[in-house]
């Protein structure tokens, strides 16, 4: 439990025998048959995501960066966590390490860009730190009183990495990020993809007019792929379309479409069903605002951030395993292009949402119970997170 609230909590199973918690007093919490969806002052209101950042944001795995833009021993790398100035380290000794990016002294940033360096120093009065976030140098302060250089170093913040994606958690009490993706990596590896060597190829940046949880909301279901997507739907078998739930993630599986007669795959179709499966789309999404695409020959990561109560940032980055030219390139550059495509469509229907969340006429809605337990979840997390009981 990665919250602090210590009432009495009553729960109900996930699909992996695990357990999601809700407030104390919600006993009677309904089933997704009889539930109906977050009211829309969640959506709308700022006191909910001043909530959400310091217990939701500030108590979960975040991606915050690549292992490519820390390679070296001496690299840095600042970052983020909503307003949090962090920085990640690549030490001496070879460990990867992170801290508030944020000077003992007077609260200058001690990394205002990427570089690589045997220290990190505040632009402001020249107070010098190690990459093991130990004060090195603190000029003129050998007249203040009871000071030691070794009760003011950098405050640090724990860091993990998953292949090529490099995580932060502000919780020292949170559960480990292997706890939290629990089968995510042995499953992508099982299905042929080498995380390791996986190279970007491609970042872009969407900036949406919507609470962040509306994008969340619509990418946990399929329900929408007849409508919203009409080239995705096409390559993916909807009726065999499910969402599994865990503790702290879940997992959309979608099996790609056989060939209909006359359909010719690179003209009708982009990817075609193996005998064995291997080449199924898997969508795996890491409680709060976390996705991994993966693809036949691609994989992708989709890191979603609230920048008011009603505007996003999403931010998309396209992995291959061996980025290549000619035609290889083309493959490639067309990949990212259908994605593009689902997320422009995307973005009008988050967009139409939160208007439609406005509106006076709006509060709640209700599930379908055969395409949206995968929202179900993840509105119990929030509400978990936030105490708040259904």
């Amino acid at each position: 439990m990665t919250t602090t609230d210590t009432r009495q909590r009553h729960t109900s199973a996930t699909s992996d025998g695990q357990t999601v918690g809700t407030a104390e007093g919600d006993a009677e919490t309904k089933p997704l048959a009889r539930a109906s969806t977050l009211p829309s002052r969640f959506y709308l209101e700022e006191r909910y995501l001043g909530r959400e950042r310091d217990r939701i944001f500030g108590r979960t795995w975040q991606l915050v960066g690549r292992a490519d833009e820390l390679q070296r021993v001496g690299d840095f790398l600042p970052v983020s966590v909503l307003d949090e100035p962090i920085v990640i380290t690549h030490g001496l000794d070879g460990q990867l390490r992170g801290f508030y990016n944020v000077c003992r002294h007077r609260a200058g940033q001690v990394a205002l860009t990427r570089g690589n360096r045997k220290s990190l120093q505040c632009r402001y009065h020249g107070w010098t730190y190690g990459l093991d976030g130990a004060l090195r140098a603190c000029p003129e302060m050998d007249a203040t009183e009871d000071f030691r250089k070794e009760d003011f170093g950098l405050v640090p913040v724990r860091v993990e990495r998953w292949g090529p994606f490099v995580f932060v958690n502000l919780d020292g009490a949170a559960p480990a990020l292997h706890e939290v993706m629990g089968s995510i990596p042995a499953e992508v590896a099982a299905a042929g993809y080498d995380v390791d060597r996986m190279r970007l190829v491609e970042r872009r940046e969407y900036l949406i007019e919507c609470n962040w949880k509306v994008y969340v909301d619509n990418y946990l279901e399929g329900y929408h792929l007849p409508i919203a997507h009409p080239q995705l739907f096409r390559e993916l078998d909807y009726d065999a379309y499910r969402v599994e739930e865990h503790r702290f993630y879940s997992k959309q599986y979608a099996p790609i479409r056989e060939l209909k007669p006359g359909e010719e795959l690179g003209r009708d179709r982009r990817y075609v069903r193996t005998p064995d499966g291997e080449g199924d789309a898997l969508y795996y999404w890491l409680f709060p605002n976390t996705m991994f695409n993966i693809y036949q020959d691609n994989m992708s990561s989709n890191v979603i951030l609230p920048l008011g109560p009603e505007r996003t940032l999403t931010i998309f980055e396209w992995f291959f395993a061996e980025p290549g030219t000619g035609p290889g390139w083309e493959s490639m550059q067309q990949t990212i292009a259908f994605s593009d495509e689902i997320q422009q469509e995307d973005i009008v229907i988050c967009e139409q949402v939160q208007r439609g969340l406005r509106s006076r006429s709006y509060d709640r809605g209700r599930f379908s119970a055969k395409r949206e337990n995968g929202v179900f979840h993840f509105q119990n997390l929030v509400r978990e997170f936030l105490g708040e009981a259904q």
